[in-house]
């Protein structure tokens, strides 16, 4: 009788505790990944895992990290690797939005969503992608949105960092794709997160986070001859 062996498969998730991030932790926690998340919140972090544990029954790594400060974006992804080995997929979802124009938005905006919409992808990316690059396999997800091709109302500094995202995906998918590494950008409209708390508007008008999980897990599952490069969603209705 043959024995059969079924590899453990990891995902690392920035901010996953709330949102895009949380629907992914649970979708691939429900395909059987371990998977490493990390957040703001002590709190956010322990009831995920313990959910996602109690649920799926598979290993949860948790750490408290601000992804805007490039030290602690680094520790996580020294401590995924430590724990992990390997990391099959990354998906860079941590990201705030804060609306404004770009004359008159306050001082340090820019600054504020580069640090913390560019610059965590691309610091735990350098952590990470070493690793894919040894083993010759890995899938690396960075959430952009419709603000990194469109320009709108309350843009501001916002869509430049978004748009930053898109540049920084498709070079990475550049460079990476002789070491048989997948990149794909995830453009989405309105979603319906807690950023959207407070609005008067129906739930039916955003995407629902699952769809966006659901899709991202469908960009991974593609046999290893594919790419998905790009994920454009909008709601039904357009955009809001």
């Amino acid at each position: 009788m043959f024995e059969v062996k079924f590899k453990i498969m990891n995902a690392v998730i920035t901010g996953a505790t709330k949102g895009i991030g949380k629907a992914c932790a649970e979708y691939f926690a429900e395909k059987g990944f371990n998977i490493a998340i990390c957040a703001r919140s002590g709190k956010d972090l322990d009831e995920l895992a313990l959910t996602i544990t109690d649920i799926y029954k598979i290993k949860v790594l948790k750490q408290i990290c601000d992804v805007s400060k490039k030290e602690e974006v680094k520790k996580f992804g020294s401590y995924c690797l430590a724990e992990y080995k390997t990391i099959d997929v990354l998906i860079n979802n941590a990201g705030i939005f804060l609306p404004g124009n770009l004359l008159d938005e306050a001082e340090g905006t820019l600054e504020t969503l580069i640090e913390t919409n560019i610059y965590s992808a691309y610091h735990l990316t350098r952590v990470i992608a070493p690793a894919m690059v040894q083993n010759k396999k890995g899938h690396i997800f960075n959430l952009c949105s419709v603000a990194s091709i469109n320009a709108y109302d309350a843009g501001g500094s916002y869509a430049i960092s978004k748009f930053g995202l898109l540049g920084f995906s498709k070079n990475l998918r550049h460079e990476l794709k002789k070491y048989n590494i997948r990149v794909t950008a995830v453009l989405a409209g309105a979603v319906l997160t807690p950023s959207w708390d407070g609005t008067n508007l129906p739930k039916e008008r955003f995407i629902d986070v699952r769809d966006v999980a659901r899709l991202i897990w469908d960009a991974y599952d593609v046999s290893e001859r594919t790419v998905v490069e790009e994920i454009l969603l909008r709601p039904m209705l357009g955009d809001i």
